[in-house]
């Protein structure tokens, strides 16, 4: 009887260790993707851009707030009605509210 007890409580033993070891989390190794915004080089203080000449990719790097729908839609609305005569008229891109130009005015010109 007391072979039997104790084959009983090793056997629970490791029945125990078995779960606990097979419901430990995992380590898992994380890889991370840089997107395309953090690839691109960060310009230096003071410089401006020009709503006139800039592609999407820099007002999406440059300009906070800006994301790439953002981006291509002031492209857009340049490409279709010409160029800006100031920088107040990005207010009439759609998706570009005051608070975003309010944001970012002193990184914009327009030349």
């Amino acid at each position: 009887m007391r072979t039997g007890y104790f084959h009983s409580l090793v056997f629970a033993l490791l029945t125990s260790a078995s779960i606990a070891t097979s419901a430990a989390p995992t380590v898992k190794t994380e890889t991370t993707v840089a997107s395309q915004a953090t690839e691109l080089p960060v310009r230096r203080d003071g410089y401006k851009v020009n709503l006139n000449e800039a592609d999407a990719a820099t007002f999406q790097r440059d300009l906070s707030g800006i994301g790439e729908a953002k981006a291509k839609a002031i492209v857009a609305y340049r490409e279709s009605n010409g160029p800006f005569s100031s920088v107040e008229e990005l207010l009439e891109v759609k998706g570009i509210g005051k608070a975003i130009l309010d944001r970012n005015r002193d990184k914009l010109e327009v030349n």
